[in-house]
């Protein structure tokens, strides 16, 4: 309701500027300037959306094939010690463990429109777990906090975005996103573990802290001793590469 109210007044507003500038200022071309940048949005609207249902549509393939081969499973089971000690009131082997391994892959993989659906059902499923069906659980507050954090690894939709509006290198985005999300990631699920009194200090979370630190540390310091055009060709193959990887 809220968003109706704000699209709304996006046309209101623009219609009493607009309104103003023909009265006091005699502009009689911006109601025409208006309605042109309407249409023009509208065409580019349509234009992204396209151009990102074949991506969309060729990554849920791929992440469905995964899932019917067992590989997604598989993956998550092997990560089941560490979404066991986020998730602790989540029974061990639940499948709801699932979803939201495939949730965390599609946001990983910059997926947004893929991962809402993926993230709609482990809600669903975590709402059956949930004791106090008017109050948020435990669980789904971190899952929350671990969806809208939003780790990425390969960022494909803001590619996409990039190479759509001409951008030289549509993949140059690729490790300063990685590093953000992965701060951000990092710093909501501290929070929430010290809210929930969750321990950290285990061996499968330290394991995959120290794992991922190491990489980024990694990849911190050769872009650190590379040049800026050395930067843009090593982010854009690596991001080719793990596209590629994935893909395989």
């Amino acid at each position: 309701m809220v968003l109706n109210y704000i699209w709304i007044g996006f046309f209101v507003i623009a219609f009493i500027i607009a309104l103003a500038k023909v009265i006091f200022g005699g502009d009689t071309e911006i109601f025409t300037a208006i309605m042109n940048a309407t249409f023009d949005s509208s065409k580019t609207a349509f234009e992204i959306s396209l151009g990102l249902t074949g991506v969309l549509a060729l990554w849920l393939g791929i992440m469905k094939i995964g899932e019917n081969s067992g590989l997604i499973n598989a993956l998550a089971r092997f990560l089941s010690p560490v979404l066991c000690r986020l998730f602790p009131d989540i029974p061990k082997g639940h499948p709801v463990l699932g979803s939201i391994f495939m949730n965390m892959s599609a946001n990983m993989l910059g997926l947004d429109n893929a991962a809402t659906p993926l993230g709609l059902k482990a809600m669903k499923e975590l709402q059956e777990l949930n004791l106090k069906k008017d109050t948020a659980s435990n669980p789904m507050i971190m899952f929350l906090v671990v969806n809208t954090s939003g780790l990425i690894i390969i960022p494909i939709s803001i590619m996409v975005y990039r190479a759509q509006m001409g951008a030289a290198q549509p993949t140059d985005v690729f490790i300063p996103i990685l590093l953000s999300t992965f701060i951000s990631t990092l710093v909501g699920v501290i929070a929430v573990s010290i809210a929930q009194k969750i321990n950290l200090i285990n061996k499968p979370i330290l394991l995959l802290t120290g794992v991922i630190c190491l990489f980024f540390s990694g990849l911190v310091y050769l872009f650190l001793s590379v040049s800026r055009e050395e930067m843009g060709t090593y982010s854009t193959l690596i991001a080719n590469i793990l596209l590629f990887s994935v893909i395989i």
